[in-house]
């Protein structure tokens, strides 16, 4: 089958830009990689937007210019006919990214509210960059940043179904592992940057909870210890051996969902969903991982509390093999 050529073209450059936002990042010695990560990510991000809502409109290019309307010979706008606005090169002008999204959303391609932050985050990064005279200041939030971005942009091809191969690629930034933390908090804070900080702040106060293929920010929790890698290798148990131990905290943490939590949102989450005999042969199997399922003592300083099981937000994984998520 044949490949509209400006469809692939964008999606070609929409990775090799992405590509370019993460190598110029991983340099080891670039001033300026938080806001030359923006510039290229976000036009990253444009430019698959762009293909996407081509293909949405069977390849008509005008789907992404901007029009205007046609000057009649009287001299007055034509009421239905339209062209192209030109640049001032000539060249047919194309829309800006939030017109993308709005057209998308408009013929039925959902962009949640998590991935439209992430957006606007990187594009007021971009937009301000001049006014970020110490970028070193918030490098690591920026980071948090990039990483959502990546892991979104992924989500987002897989969901849509784009055709590019991410087998083909590394997406990932290089950790702060080598990032001396104190570094981090020798500059001043400007005005401008402290605005911004607030700006994305907002944004990840509001997010959508349920939202679990996008993020805004992720977290980035850095420690360092004498041990190495090496050490962690080929672990065995040993009755004389020194017992690791989790923190109850740390088990909510990884075990957050309840058996009516996973039901419930299942019903929404899906729209093949039914409650039955498949549905409790599925939760059957999943009780058999330990990586998924959990029993803890609702009261785990009395030795009678009742026994209750949760579940990993991991779970969705397996759900989503099993059932047709909704669009």
């Amino acid at each position: 089958m044949r490949v509209n050529q400006t469809y692939r073209s964008l999606l070609d450059k929409s990775v090799n830009s992405m590509l370019s936002a993460i190598e110029i990042y991983n340099k080891p010695n670039f001033t300026y990689r938080e806001e030359t990560f923006a510039i290229l990510a976000i036009n990253s991000w444009e430019l698959l937007l762009k293909a996407q809502l081509l293909r949405a409109n069977n390849y008509n290019l005008k789907s992404i210019y901007v029009l205007e309307p046609v000057i009649t010979k009287s001299g007055i706008q034509h009421k239905k006919n339209t062209k192209p606005k030109l640049s001032r090169s000539k060249n047919p002008m194309t829309l800006n990214l939030f017109e993308v999204v709005k057209k998308l959303e408009k013929i039925g391609f959902t962009i949640s509210k998590n991935l439209n932050y992430s957006i606007e985050a990187l594009v007021e990064l971009r937009d301000n960059a001049i006014h970020f005279h110490n970028n070193s200041t918030i490098s690591k939030e920026i980071q948090e940043l990039g990483f959502a971005c990546i892991k979104n942009y992924m989500n987002i091809i897989k969901l849509w179904s784009i055709e590019i191969d991410l087998s083909s690629y590394n997406f990932y930034l290089m950790p702060l592992a080598y990032v001396d933390s104190k570094i981090l908090t020798d500059g001043v804070v400007t005005g401008e940057i402290q605005n911004y900080l607030e700006f994305v702040k907002n944004k990840i106060d509001s997010h959508d909870t349920e939202d679990e293929d996008f993020d805004i920010a992720i977290s980035i929790d850095v420690s360092f210890t004498k041990a190495n890698s090496f050490d962690s290798i080929g672990f065995r148990y040993d009755e004389n051996g020194i017992p690791i131990t989790i923190s109850e905290e740390e088990m909510r943490n990884r075990f957050p969902f309840t058996y009516d939590d996973v039901r419930n949102k299942a019903k929404t989450r899906y729209s093949d969903f039914k409650q039955g005999k498949s549905y409790n042969e599925v939760m059957r199997l999943i009780k058999q991982d330990d990586k998924l399922y959990h029993e803890r003592k609702l009261d785990p300083s009395s030795p009678s509390s009742i026994i209750k099981g949760f579940y990993s937000s991991n779970i969705w994984k397996e759900l989503d093999k099993k059932y047709s998520k909704e669009k």
